[in-house]
């Protein structure tokens, strides 16, 4: 694993597009890599919620949604990030998307849902003048795949459209502060790591199969075995991981292996064995 480095290397790549309406999207793209897209993610998502909005733009057609309150899950599983809230959850391929131990992803089909590209925008009117303020996310067949609509200055309460006079152009703050560190690179990112790199332990408690219903007693047994080792890694649970059967599963983030038939004892060898000692239970390895 490379070091994280908190200084963006700038592309200096700027886009301009004209609209239909005689208006131009300006576009200045950043580094699509993880450690580059991961703390920009994080920011906004887990730490920004109430300033932001995520959809998408197509002629025909807008969908913005907003944040009520944080996200109940922020992670990436198989390269993409998965973020959930109570009424609406996203998928973002920010890294290769392998697929299951027994369904792998098709290298081209991995190529087309990674992210390719990335860039803050400017909306100008037909005058030049900024109307709108946002981040573009595109894939590896150039579609455009997300929108971050950052705040707007001249949006007041309610989606008033406010005057120039009455703009409050403070709102720009953030993507000043985003274009400084991620587009121009003149300031650090605001992480010693990858917050989204971060390894978890993850025990699969899906009712579709029999085997993974008992999954309390490998959760209970993983979160003893992490505290005691005093590792820095997070033990969760999750939906389907479409390995049925083959349960309890658990897959750990850090290198994308998993176990299958896991009971409290493998689940204690898994932290102190792959995780502590660096050697894998060969005997629970999903088989290839």
């Amino acid at each position: 694993m490379s070091e994280f480095n908190q200084w963006v290397t700038p592309l200096k790549r700027t886009v301009s597009e004209k609209t239909p309406k005689g208006g131009t999207i300006e576009y200045e793209d950043f580094p699509t890599t993880i450690d580059v897209t991961g703390p920009l993610l994080y920011t906004l998502i887990q730490q920004q919620w109430q300033q932001v909005q995520i959809g998408h733009v197509v002629e025909g057609g807008v969908l913005e949604l907003e944040f009520t309150e944080p996200p109940k899950l922020c992670l990436i599983y198989d390269g993409y990030l998965t973020v959930a809230t109570p009424a609406w959850h996203l998928h973002l391929c920010l890294e290769k998307n392998l697929g299951g131990p027994h369904c792998t992803t098709p290298i081209e089909l991995r190529e087309k849902r990674l992210l390719s590209r990335a860039a803050l925008y400017r909306r100008l009117n037909p005058e030049g003048v900024a109307k709108s303020w946002g981040i573009q996310f595109w894939n590896g067949a150039g579609e455009k795949l997300m929108t971050i609509f950052l705040p707007n200055p001249f949006l007041g309460e309610d989606e008033d459209y406010l005057p120039v006079k009455k703009a409050e152009f403070s709102k720009l703050a953030l993507y000043e502060e985003l274009r400084e560190i991620y587009v121009l690179g003149t300031r650090p990112i605001p992480f010693n790591s990858n917050p989204l790199k971060r390894p978890y332990l993850s025990v699969c408690r899906s009712s579709r199969c029999y085997p993974s219903r008992k999954w309390q007693p490998i959760f209970d047994a993983l979160q003893t075995a992490v505290k005691t080792s005093e590792l820095d890694i997070d033990v969760i649970t999750s939906g389907c991981l479409e390995v049925c059967k083959m349960g309890p599963v658990v897959f750990y983030s850090g290198d994308r292996t998993w176990y299958t038939r896991v009971n409290s004892d493998v689940a204690g060898r898994i932290v102190n064995e792959h995780l502590l000692a660096g050697v894998k239970l060969s005997k629970n390895l999903y088989p290839k």
